[in-house]
């Protein structure tokens, strides 16, 4: 079953790390509610399969109004069909989640939360200049599951300089304390045109520690799977079962829809980007127009894509997937290319299938680019 992703481009503020587009103005809320209203018309021919999974990312999109959630879900559901247990995940951060949103939220089909917590300690969160505070990172939890929102997954940031092993231990801790069943932690990186960026460039902040990052995401591995938790992909763990449905096609390829701007979309063989322009995607789409890219991808583009989302799954990179979908020379290529990260013990070969090891998590991005062909006549 496909997927739809939806980009809330919103917030209520800038985080100092983050380079996701939104705006900090609301001032065209309805309008681009009416927008994203039409983009979903406007592709509702790319899905002709039941839709799986409903994502709302940002941004912040539980800075919506319900009307404007309404008016989306009134538009989703006349144009595909929905699955009766389709996953349907909104992002949310904690100041917004009082009782009177959780309430509105409840009434919608929205049978997920993404929190945005990033960490329980209130000098972290002004430092990344979040929105919420400890307390409200806490509270959001337990009201949203007593509101009957049991499948919550919280988002979490190690890596960065004010976190020592004891907070990011004890945020671990909280996290399985409260019986949230999913988590999805990132090491924290420091992205050009950032206000992060420019404060270490300026020697206002300090530099992130390579080392610090590497015994945090260690450690996280260690403490989540003592608590049962499958380490299902890179940045992402839960409990058996209860693996992220969106975002787990996604890793294994499964077309989706992109809508909003700065949103991607996949079928599979193209690849769809929509401009990252509030402004320029109102304009686009009040004339009739899809404000997007188009990216064909080659037999080279499809397979380096399979391999850097596969590989960082539990699942691992099927060898006979490779010589099924690509041929056998793509899999001569990867069985000689694996040879050094085998012998280095980062990678594993085991019953056709390639998988990284736990040092080799540390590596992931470097060690799937390795793995990574190219077209040597094209290249000529």
């Amino acid at each position: 079953m496909s997927g739809i992703y939806i980009h809330i481009p919103f917030c209520k503020q800038a985080c100092n790390y983050c380079d996701f587009h939104f705006s900090t103005s609301l001032q065209f809320v309805d309008e681009m509610t009416d927008s994203i209203c039409k983009e979903i018309i406007m592709k509702k021919n790319r899905i002709t399969d039941q839709v799986g999974s409903i994502y709302f990312g940002g941004g912040t999109p539980s800075i919506l109004p319900q009307k404007s959630f309404e008016k989306i879900f009134d538009v989703l559901t006349t144009h595909f069909s929905i699955a009766s247990d389709a996953e349907i995940t909104i992002e949310t951060n904690p100041d917004d989640l009082d009782a009177k949103k959780i309430a509105e939220l409840r009434q919608l089909p929205v049978n997920r939360f993404s929190i945005g917590v990033q960490s329980f300690f209130n000098e972290d969160l002004i430092w990344m200049n979040r929105a919420h505070n400890a307390s409200e990172a806490d509270t959001c939890i337990r009201r949203s599951q007593d509101a009957g929102f049991e499948n919550l997954s919280i988002d979490l940031i190690y890596g960065y300089p004010l976190l020592t092993d004891e907070k990011w231990h004890s945020n671990i801790n909280k996290a399985i304390g409260l019986q949230v069943p999913h988590l999805s932690a990132y090491s924290l990186t420091v992205e050009p045109r950032t206000a992060l960026a420019a404060a270490i460039k300026k020697g206002k902040q300090v530099p992130v520690n390579d080392e610090q990052s590497a015994a945090q995401f260690i450690s996280l591995i260690e403490k989540s799977g003592a608590a049962g938790f499958d380490h299902y992909e890179i940045s992402n763990l839960s409990l058996p079962g209860r693996h992220a449905v969106h975002n787990t096609n996604y890793w294994r390829g499964i077309p989706y829809l992109g809508i909003g701007p700065s949103a991607h979309g996949f079928n599979g063989n193209i690849r769809y980007l929509n401009i990252a322009n509030n402004a320029k995607y109102l304009s686009q789409i009040a004339d009739g127009k899809l404000p997007e890219t188009v990216e064909e991808l080659d037999i080279y583009d499809r397979f380096n894509e399979y391999v850097m989302t596969s590989l960082r799954t539990m699942w691992g990179t099927d060898m006979d997937k490779i010589e099924r979908d690509f041929g056998r020379v793509f899999l001569a290529d990867t069985i000689k290319n694996i040879k050094p990260f085998i012998q280095r013990k980062w990678l594993e070969y085991k019953d056709g299938t390639l998988m990284l090891t736990q040092d080799g998590k540390l590596f992931a991005d470097y060690i799937a680019s390795e793995l990574f062909l190219i077209d040597e006549k094209s290249e000529g």
